[in-house]
């Protein structure tokens, strides 16, 4: 049997989605699956690395977003920027980075507005340094570019749009 004759493998999370066209979505999916789980384990390592090992993915996600570019943010904004529906599980973990004094926080009129502390900001720097350590040095050994990175950041962010119409779709049948 030559090598065009073999069969190409298709690797997916469910065979049932991945019969009729379009099985490559299936593809995907499992693909986002893989990464998922990959990229949440590696957040909490790279946290516990940092110095904390209390932290859930989502915590850790919450810390950073709320220490980007040092400004002050809502719990509104934090889901709106991480698209995330749930907003009771972004306001618990608020509460515990509050409560783990990584985060302050300011009442303005009816709105509260979290800020990354000095602690805070102090583990997002330790993080960013274990990131660049064991990450970041890790991809000059991949075949791709800073461009193709963006590319693949952009056909992402297309990708969740897909799945959020869609999920607007199914809440409506």
């Amino acid at each position: 049997m030559s090598e065009q004759d073999i069969p190409k493998r298709r690797i997916v999370s469910s065979r049932h989605l991945a019969d009729g066209d379009n099985w490559e979505s299936s593809e995907i999916e499992y693909g986002m699956i893989i990464a998922y789980n990959a990229f949440s384990r590696w957040m909490t390592r790279c946290m516990s690395a940092a110095g904390n090992t209390d932290l859930t993915p989502l915590e850790i996600l919450v810390l950073h977003n709320t220490n980007h570019r040092r400004r002050d943010k809502r719990l509104t904004d934090i889901c709106f920027l991480l698209n995330i529906e749930d907003t009771h599980t972004v306001n618990y973990a608020l509460r515990k980075l509050m409560k783990m004094k990584l985060l302050e926080s300011e009442k303005r009129g009816k709105e509260v507005f979290y800020t990354a502390s000095p602690a805070g900001e102090e583990l997002c720097e330790a993080y960013r340094v274990v990131r660049d350590r064991c990450f970041v040095d890790g991809l000059s050994r991949l075949d791709m570019t800073g461009e193709g990175m963006r590319e693949i950041a952009a056909s992402l962010r297309a990708l969740s749009g897909q799945y959020d119409q869609a999920s607007r779709a199914a809440a409506s049948l």
